[in-house]
């Protein structure tokens, strides 16, 4: 990647979802180093069941926002309604993307073996290697569903038997998210014999 390589430990440590873009460009170069950074995560068998779907430019991005919104508010389940945020899909300005200009939708092409957990894996590698980069990224799991709509993929050349798994959004941080606190790991079993 084209930034200072960062520290492993200081990339998991500090990366965080970032909901407030600038309208800076990502480059198509380095969207290509991002993905080969994804294709480098461990699979099952390595199978590598995974394809990735670019959109980029902001103008596109708010577009697909509105159309993944109006299919999230017309198919919401009603206990999702209960929740704050579902107000804010009914509103024209809100961009589900948070002003984004690439979104990158990785996507399962197997069946077998837990493909999904497989492209959780390479969205983790490539959300470290943009933070590591000098990029900021945001998982925006509700569209889901509209991008494995068979409409949708055919609109975008996308094959039928893909399974959208992870979207991502991609930009540079309009400005640095606020850290967010963790909490020690919960650890139900520690099962540990000297030998």
């Amino acid at each position: 990647l084209t930034e200072a390589a960062m520290d492993v430990n200081e990339a998991i440590y500090h990366r965080r979802a970032t909901r407030h873009f600038s309208d800076r460009p990502v480059g198509k170069a380095m969207v290509e180093e991002l993905l080969r950074a994804a294709t480098q995560a461990p699979s099952a068998l390595n199978l590598q069941p995974w394809a990735f779907a670019v959109f980029h430019g902001r103008a596109l991005l708010q577009g697909l926002s509105q159309r993944a919104k109006s299919h999230l508010v017309a198919t919401l389940s009603p206990m999702f309604e209960l929740h704050p945020a579902s107000q804010r899909y009914s509103e024209t300005d809100f961009n589900v993307f948070y002003d984004a200009g690439t979104l990158i939708v990785i996507y399962a092409t197997g069946r077998r073996f837990h493909p999904t957990e497989d492209c959780c894996l390479a969205a983790q590698n490539l959300m470290l290697a943009a933070h590591g980069a000098g990029l900021a990224t945001c998982p925006v799991g509700f569209v889901r569903p509209w991008f494995d709509l068979p409409e949708v993929k055919q609109e975008f050349g996308i094959p039928a038997t893909c399974l959208a798994v992870f979207p991502v959004a991609v930009g540079y941080a309009a400005e640095p998210p606020a850290p967010v606190p963790r909490d020690e790991p919960d650890v139900v079993a520690w099962v540990w014999r000297e030998e």
